[in-house]
């Protein structure tokens, strides 16, 4: 994983107070997906990430006071080719929250018995957080 995934504090000035907000990993999901002909590995990706995604409700946010828009989604897609993926696309997918889209080498391209297409697997990491108020 990359450095991006760990935590750090901003200090917000409020009225006359300091409020320590600190960036707090609340989840982290994983996923595979698969594009069996299609060569498509974006189509991968995506499915990755709905993997990740769809076996969960996370009521994290509203449970701590905040809207779910609130939360930051870092995902890191690895495929066997990186640059054929539309990160866009992949964000897309995220029903709420601010996307951060990462794409590394990884998962795994299967050629066919004669070596004419791929079968793409892509495997994929949600890693969610809050801007949360620290106790004093």
């Amino acid at each position: 994983m990359s450095q991006r995934f760990t935590g750090y504090a901003v200090r917000l000035q409020h009225q006359e107070n300091h409020v320590t907000m600190a960036r707090k990993r609340l989840a982290m999901e994983l996923g595979m997906g698969t594009d069996l002909q299609g060569q498509d590995y974006t189509k991968a990706a995506v499915r990755a990430l709905k993997d990740a995604l769809w076996h969960n409700s996370l009521t994290i946010a509203p449970a701590l006071g905040y809207p779910r828009e609130a939360m930051e989604v870092d995902v890191e897609i690895g495929v066997a080719q990186p640059n054929k993926v539309d990160k866009a696309v992949v964000a897309a997918v995220l029903p709420y929250g601010r996307a951060q889209v990462s794409v590394v080498l990884g998962g795994l391209d299967i050629p066919n018995e004669d070596g004419t297409k791929v079968t793409v697997i892509a495997n994929a990491a949600a890693v969610v957080y809050l801007d949360i108020q620290e106790a004093n």
